[in-house]
């Protein structure tokens, strides 16, 4: 092959990886893996909420990385499509929750959610890497969405500290179950609940394999961000 043939086609190949590289690849499952055991219902008691989806709003920033970085971009991944309650106990730390948003409704690289985000995501994302990354996401090496339509959050229990609560949340990812403890503040009265928060979560906490290729150099980095605003009103 000549040699600027040569370098056409190893650009080529850098702008497709770029593309499918924005967030983590994971493998289907093998044959053999069992399913998980049966989630044990927490009692539901209190006064219940309903989650509001059209205010409430999960956003996941996911980073580029390995030493082509720049031929990719940061992510934004959002859901506006949450639902579910969340029970309100006297006693805080018997209230319960679940909530889940469907997989084929989540947003990639909306411009206003990209430009509140600084200079790490300041970079132009053009529509053939937005539509190819969420392609790529929803496909089956990823969350699978035809196969797993919903992912799904379920209160384990809390710990108050005033106007902060400490939430044991397990999270349903496809076929895997995490467990992760996530802070929180929050607002109460009788008609709504406010919570929000953030925290560092890895990819492989929820059974995902982050993306590799050319033996690292382009890659997804295992740490992510996750940050929520949740609204829930009485009925």
């Amino acid at each position: 092959m000549p040699i600027h043939a040569a370098c056409k086609a190893r650009v080529l190949l850098f702008t497709t990886l770029a593309i499918v590289s924005a967030c983590a690849s994971r493998p289907p499952p093998a044959n053999t893996a069992t399913a998980p055991a049966p989630v044990v219902s927490q009692p539901t008691v209190g006064q219940p909420y309903a989650v509001v989806g059209a205010e409430s709003l999960i956003i996941i920033r996911v980073y580029r990385g390995g030493t082509l970085a720049k031929a990719g971009h940061n992510h934004i991944v959002a859901s506006h499509n949450l639902a579910g309650s969340i029970h309100v106990a006297k006693d805080l730390t018997h209230s319960s929750c679940e909530v889940s948003f469907p997989v084929a409704q989540l947003t990639v690289d909306e411009a206003e959610l990209r430009a509140a985000e600084g200079p790490d995501f300041a970079a132009d994302v053009s529509d053939s890497a937005r539509d190819g990354t969420k392609e790529h996401m929803l496909g089956p090496a990823l969350l699978d969405a035809a196969a797993y339509p919903n992912i799904t959050m379920r209160c384990n229990g809390f710990d108050s500290d005033g106007a902060h609560l400490r939430v044991h949340l397990q999270i349903q990812v496809r076929d895997h179950r995490s467990d992760v403890t996530v802070p929180a503040s929050y607002t109460l009265n009788a008609k709504e609940l406010l919570v929000q928060g953030e925290l560092p979560l890895k990819q492989t906490d929820l059974g995902l394999t982050p993306f590799t290729a050319m033996l690292g150099a382009l890659a997804v980095r295992d740490d992510m961000h996750l940050e929520f605003r949740i609204v829930a009103r009485a009925p």
